[in-house]
């Protein structure tokens, strides 16, 4: 008898604690919803239309702005806490020239948007027009009043696909890196055929087109440099020339 006492009393201590806890349990969460109706409901968190900065964009340049705050549109005169970040993050990374972003909320009643811009690195001409293109392959509509000096790169296709411009790309800033300070004197790289790349050359105050080949371009090219006042005696009408092989220099029709 002692013994089942015992037990009926520390049954009824159990069956206390877990009643307890469940009540503790269900307390918080009574509690956290009515947090999150009175967060979300009570006007001095929304986000008003009318205070000049309750939405303010970051790092934005380039980009449309117009775009970036239709995509707001319909978390004004709402509770910043209804925001759906996440959701929101997704859609900027759609807008043009926008490669990362993030959206925080600032207590009580704004919205902070970070936007890092793409970094174009060349022109690409189309039929359509001409339009910039960044390291990852990315074509960038140029923006209005906007100047920029970059080479040109050809060899991209309206057809392409992202990776293939991609490739393309990676061409070109290999050549670049390959050329160094006399990457400065590059107006156009041809990247269409990476095994036989050829640039155009500003070379005393002459637009040269020059074949490269597929490696040493800085060298290649120096030897160019050095020995182009021989080079335009000989050629004087001479706007192409082979630099492919290792022991002369060819000019071509």
């Amino acid at each position: 008898m002692p013994r089942e006492s015992k037990s009926g009393r520390w049954n009824w201590r159990l069956l206390a604690g877990i009643a307890g806890l469940a009540l503790f349990a269900g307390s918080v969460v009574l509690a956290a919803r009515q947090v999150r109706r009175f967060v979300t409901a009570d006007p001095q968190f929304a986000l008003s239309r009318d205070r000049k900065g309750a939405l303010a964009i970051e790092g934005l340049r380039y980009g449309s702005r117009l775009r970036v705050l239709h995509l707001f549109a319909a978390d004004f005169d709402r509770s910043i806490f209804a925001l759906p970040l996440d959701q929101r993050r997704r859609q900027l990374l759609d807008v043009d020239w926008v490669q990362d972003a993030s959206v925080s909320r600032l207590w009580p009643d704004s919205v902070v948007v970070r936007i890092r811009e793409r970094k174009p690195v060349a022109f690409v001409f189309f039929p359509s027009g001409v339009q910039l293109i960044d390291s990852e392959g990315v074509l960038l509509e140029p923006p209005a009043q906007a100047q920029f000096s970059f080479p040109v790169l050809s060899g991209i296709r309206p057809q392409d696909t992202l990776e293939e411009r991609r490739q393309r790309v990676r061409v070109f800033l290999r050549v670049q890196q390959d050329m160094g300070y006399l990457a400065k004197d590059i107006s156009e790289v041809n990247a269409s055929d990476p095994d036989d790349i050829r640039i155009v050359a500003q070379v005393d105050d002459r637009a040269l087109e020059l074949m490269l080949g597929d490696s040493d371009f800085g060298r290649r090219y120096q030897n160019f440099l050095n020995h182009y006042p021989e080079i335009r005696k000989r050629s004087p009408e001479g706007k192409k020339f082979d630099l492919r092989l290792e022991d002369r220099i060819t000019a071509k029709e």
